[in-house]
């Protein structure tokens, strides 16, 4: 499940920083939480709707196989894939484009731009008669949705990143910096807002399901422009980044920002320190020179090319977990399952999905990243072979025994939601060095998207039972279950342990040490201390921070 935000840095900030209104901190934070909703509910959304007897009826084609489609209608392998994999195409191209599209747009009009983008996709696919037209709008609604995952977390990160205070912790916590012991929880809280997404399609698509006309399905599509209207309406409200601005030459509009935000003038002597900040950080990155995707694969001291690798294959073992088997298809598989009550069982996915990502954004930062990542692996890994076997052995008439394969998706939700879901973003977050950060950030995001649009594509191909077909059914729990043992050897080689550690710290890390002894090496990091990292450390380069401790 893609979108999440990019970890704050965790060093101290000036007094000023406590004047900030906890209002637009809250405002930035909702919005961000909308950008997740967005994605969220449209991956639930499709698994409900292709299987509703009116969307059926109006893209599909009628077959006599009633003992497997009782409506009397269905679709073909091909077009099934089609569907669903389109919008994760689309997300892809629009994670590309939302950086361009950022500089020149700006970051407040460029949320409501892809607010718009993402509209007309889901206007297409309310108004559509035709399949044609139903898929543009899902290519549509995907592009408005990587565009969103984009800007939304940079908007954020460049109003509060430059002064490092992040909404969440001032809110909660009162502090003048983002505390390093709470990061993980922050960034941890855009996946939450995915699966309450997922949950809240579900629930659309049971109220729905049985309706006698094509409102069926077009009252959970249409649903959507709340979505996106919510988020734009309240962008339209809020202030442009006074860093793009600065950016752009517009210093005087930055400081009419700032002050909106502070609730000074914009002639103070707080605005004016906290735009001067501002425009040292540019500065700074400016002298670090600008980077190459290149950069991003170079094998040095700082381990670049690692810790890039690692980012991409994350977010591609979070897809290969399967996951999004049971949110894309879920409802096809558990009536093939034999279960009667499909759109009741994905409503039930979706609650332990929404429920047990809270324990995990707890358990982040209570017993760290790597170790919940290996017993999350663990988890899975043993879930989808159990749920894989009772499919291979039981038959779909055998009513425990498929309560017991239900107990088992939902275990291995569980395990998913409370560490790979959110901490996949946590790590893609906090590993990169500035140099870097930015263009490995958006391989790590493609890759996501990537391995999303591939797995979507080619499921139904693996699980369907049709000429052209692998006709796995339940048995392609047994590749989820590999790939999972593959995420434990991945994560026991390639991800260290950086729980309570700030970003300076970790780049000492990954020069002084492995994964494997990174446990060691960080309860030495944090026993020693350093005065580098303390205080009033800027955003440095590797070297040049290697020089002042």
């Amino acid at each position: 499940m893609p979108g999440g935000p990019v970890a704050a840095g965790s060093h101290a900030v000036g007094g000023s920083a406590t004047s900030k209104s906890k209002f637009a901190g809250i405002a930035m934070t909702t919005f961000s939480a909308f950008g997740g909703i967005l994605f969220g509910y449209d991956t639930g959304v499709i698994s409900g709707i292709k299987e509703m007897k009116m969307w059926l009826m109006q893209f599909g084609f009628p077959t006599d196989e009633l003992a497997k489609f009782p409506t009397g209608y269905r679709i073909s392998s091909s077009s099934e894939s089609l569907v669903v994999s389109i919008l994760s195409a689309g997300t892809f191209v629009g994670a590309l484009i939302g950086a361009p599209a950022a500089d020149i747009l700006g970051r407040k009009w460029g949320i409501i731009f892809a607010s718009l983008v993402f509209s007309i996709g889901i206007a297409m696919q309310t108004a559509a008669t035709q399949m044609s037209l139903f898929v543009v709008g899902r290519v549509f609604a995907g592009l408005g949705v990587g565009l969103v995952s984009v800007l939304v977390p940079m908007y954020q990160s460049e109003w509060w990143a430059p002064i490092n205070v992040c909404p969440i912790c001032l809110i909660l916590t009162h502090q003048t910096s983002s505390p390093k012991w709470i990061r993980g929880a922050v960034v941890s809280t855009y996946q939450w807002a995915i699966t309450i997404g997922i949950l809240l399609a579900a629930i659309v698509n049971n109220s729905t399901k049985d309706f006698e006309k094509k409102s069926a399905y077009q009252i959970p599509i249409a649903l959507q422009f709340a979505w996106a209207g919510i988020l734009a309406f309240g962008m339209f409200f809020l202030p442009e980044s006074p860093r793009w601005l600065i950016k752009r030459g517009r210093d005087a509009d930055a400081a009419v920002s700032l002050s909106r935000l502070t609730g000074a003038s914009q002639n103070s002597p707080e605005v004016e320190s906290e735009l001067e900040e501002i425009r040292q950080n540019y500065e700074e990155e400016k002298a670090l020179g600008e980077s190459t995707y290149a950069d991003c694969f170079k094998f040095s001291k700082n381990k670049i090319a690692l810790r890039t690798l690692s980012g991409i294959f994350i977010q591609a073992w979070q897809q290969l977990t399967g996951i999004n088997f049971i949110f894309y298809y879920g409802t096809t598989f558990f009536k093939n399952s034999g279960i009667n009550n499909p759109f009741t069982i994905s409503i039930v996915t979706g609650v332990v999905n929404v429920v047990m990502t809270l324990p995990g954004i707890w358990g982040i930062e209570r017993f760290g990243r790597r170790r919940l990542l290996l017993v999350g692996a663990i988890g899975m890994c043993m879930c989808e072979y159990i749920v894989a076997i009772i499919g291979a052995t039981i038959s779909t008439e055998n009513i425990a025994g498929q309560k017991v394969l239900i107990a088992f998706v939902c275990i291995y939700i569980a395990f998913f939601a409370s560490t790979w879901g959110p901490i996949a973003w946590v790590i893609t977050g906090e590993i990169f060095p500035l140099q870097i950060r930015a263009k490995a950030m958006s391989l790590s995001v493609a890759s996501n998207w990537l391995w999303n649009f591939a797995i979507a594509y080619a499921t139904p191909y693996l699980v369907n039972k049709e000429p052209g077909s692998a006709g796995l059914e339940s048995n392609v729990f047994f590749i989820w279950g590999s790939t999972c043992f593959c995420c434990i050897i991945f994560t026991f080689l390639c991800i260290p342990e950086t729980k309570g550690l700030s970003l300076e710290q970790i780049d000492l890390m990954y020069q002084n040490t492995t994964p494997i002894k990174s446990l060691e090496y960080r309860r030495r990091l944090i026993a020693e201390g350093s005065e580098a990292v303390h205080g009033d450390v800027k955003h440095h380069s590797s070297e040049h921070f290697e020089e002042k401790v």
